[in-house]
C-alpha cells in the first residue's frame, strides 16, 4: 500500500487547506481572538454574579433600614456621628503606618 500523493496535492484539498489556515490565524475572529472572547464572556459573568449579589445584599440592608429603627440608629451613629440628647462622640482618627 502505498500513499497516494495525488489526494494531497488536489486543487480543492490544496485550497481547504489553504482556507483552515486563515480562518485559525488570519481572519478577523481568528482562533485566538475567540478564546480571548471566551475568557471576556467568563469574567463579565463572574462580575454580573458579583453585583447581582451585591444587590440582594444592599436591597435586604435597605429593607432593615426603613423597618427596623435599631439598625437606622447604628447606621447614623456610625455614619454620620450622630448621638443623643446628652451625650459627648469621640472619633478616634488612626494614623497609617509607613
Amino acid at each position: 500500500m502505498k500513499f497516494n500523493y495525488k489526494i494531497i496535492w488536489n486543487r480543492y484539498v490544496i485550497m481547504l487547506m489553504v482556507f483552515v489556515v486563515w480562518m485559525l490565524f488570519f481572519d478577523q475572529n481568528n482562533l485566538f481572538r475567540q478564546l480571548q472572547l471566551r475568557k471576556e464572556i467568563r469574567n463579565a459573568q463572574a462580575q454580573k454574579e458579583f453585583y447581582l449579589s451585591e444587590v440582594k445584599k444592599d436591597s435586604l440592608f435597605l429593607e432593615q433600614l426603613k423597618n427596623d429603627p435599631e439598625v437606622k440608629e447604628k447606621y447614623a451613629r456610625e455614619h454620620y456621628k450622630m448621638a443623643k440628647d446628652g451625650e459627648i462622640v469621640f472619633s478616634i482618627i488612626r494614623e497609617k503606618d509607613e
